[in-house]
């Protein structure tokens, strides 16, 4: 009796599968697609040659440094793997002048410079990467000086030409940065290129940082006492790689080597309508005369009449813009330091280092040369070199270096500009891919 009974079970399962293998294929047919994502959306039938952000792979990201006499692209391609630090395989780099401050009262014209750093980008990025990867301006010391209206306008003409770009543009990719973050940035990429990031346990280095319109230095302390007796803002704490990491920084704006020669010449920022572009100066030979262009500016300078010798009418002239000005960080004379940007130009310019390789310079160094360069009856090279040598070398020591001080150049280390760029890049990668 159970036979029969079992048997139709079988019968209507049977039927019941050949039902569904004739819809299937008639889906099919009349869908060939099925659920598959549409074409823009599904995997290419080969890999990448850069995996996705996030595996182990390859990733780019591209960063834009506007400085105050230049804007630069920072183009860096990583090798990532989540078990740690990624590793920089490359990095391309070029640079136009003049900087977007220069613009501000035309802010449509630096489209011409931003469009082809861009094309520069597309060339150096797979196609295929172009719309992960980041493409992020950050202005420094430049745009900071300027009235916020008019860098605001700069700024947006930057973004506009960003957000038509193909690379990936976020809401804060255009930014004028502060000059806290200009340093720990700066730290970071020295640190990451010494080695000093890859363990928590490994020491790291200190950093200087001479610009056009801002100076910056930046060291981990290691006695708590500087900690305690440092201005609160200058102490700062952050995470990078996992690990966190507490440092000294501070930027002093208008304390750049062209905003400091501005004022040690006798003029001011953003000249105003009238205002009188001819200075007189004790720190250029008293028979100079010439003309000096900044920030769109053209001032006529000279020097004094022969006096007071003119390293000493120069160097007083000096400690006066920087009194009060300048804290002193204890420890920083026992921390080894790097030094870059004018530091590093004006030791080529004396010859104490290679241009290509850099070197090693005491702060005496800077103080000898500018003695000899005050004291020579006429200009070797710029006009300008003995007032630039004695605001370095006076800079220095308020900072709290004595002479005896030596600090490391360098322009690149493995073959990698050592500017912010480069920790920047990694802390806006590390926001991205934590978002």
């Amino acid at each position: 009796m159970k036979r029969p009974k079992f048997a139709g079970v079988f019968l209507s399962a049977g039927f019941l599968l050949a039902y569904l293998m004739f819809v299937k294929r008639h889906y099919a047919s009349t869908n060939p697609h099925g659920n598959r994502l549409p074409p823009h959306l599904q995997q290419p039938p080969h890999p990448d040659p850069d995996p996705p952000t996030g595996t182990t792979g390859f990733q780019y990201g591209i960063m834009f440094d506007a400085g105050s006499t230049g804007t630069r692209i920072h183009i860096f391609k990583f090798h990532t793997d989540s078990r740690g630090a990624p590793e920089l395989s490359k990095e391309t780099f070029r640079a136009i002048k003049p900087g977007l401050s220069a613009y501000a009262d035309d802010p449509q014209k630096c489209s011409s410079g931003i469009s082809e750093l861009l094309e520069e980008a597309q060339r150096s990025v797979p196609p295929s990467l172009w719309s992960r990867t980041p493409v992020v301006l950050k202005a420094t010391a430049g745009l900071r000086l300027l009235p916020g209206e008019k860098a605001q306008l700069l700024l947006d003409t930057v973004k506009q030409l960003f957000i038509e770009s193909p690379f990936l543009s976020a809401e804060d990719s255009v930014s004028i940065m502060d000059g806290t973050d200009e340093g720990i940035s700066a730290w970071i990429t020295v640190n990451f290129l010494t080695g000093g990031l890859h363990r928590s346990d490994s020491p790291t280095v200190g950093m200087l940082d001479l610009g056009g319109g801002s100076t910056q230095i930046t060291f981990s302390p290691q006695d708590e006492k500087t900690i305690q007796t440092s201005p609160i803002e200058f102490i700062r704490s952050f995470q990078m790689f996992n690990n966190t990491h507490t440092v000294y920084t501070h930027s002093y704006l208008g304390l750049g080597l062209m905003s400091a020669r501005l004022s040690v010449l006798g003029g001011v920022e953003a000249l105003p309508l009238g205002g009188s572009t001819q200075l007189v100066s004790p720190c250029l030979a008293p028979e100079y005369s010439g003309s000096w262009e900044h920030d769109d500016i053209i001032y006529t300078v000279s020097g004094q009449k022969a006096g007071e010798p003119v390293y000493d009418a120069c160097r007083v002239k000096v400690e006066k813009l920087l009194y009060r000005k300048v804290f002193k960080a204890s420890e920083a004379a026992d921390v080894e330091f790097y030094a870059f940007s004018y530091y590093y130009d004006r030791a080529v310019d004396l010859g104490l280092i290679e241009e290509q390789t850099g070197g090693s310079v005491r702060v005496s160094e800077y103080i000898d040369a500018a003695k000899r360069v005050c004291s020579s009856p006429s200009p070797l090279q710029s006009p300008f070199l003995c007032l630039d040598l004695v605001y370095i070398s006076v800079l220095l020591q308020e900072l709290g270096f004595p002479p005896t001080k030596s600090f490391k150049l360098a322009r690149s280390i493995q073959q990698v500009e050592t500017s912010w760029a480069l920790g920047a890049t990694f802390h806006y990668l590390e926001t991205l891919n934590a978002s």
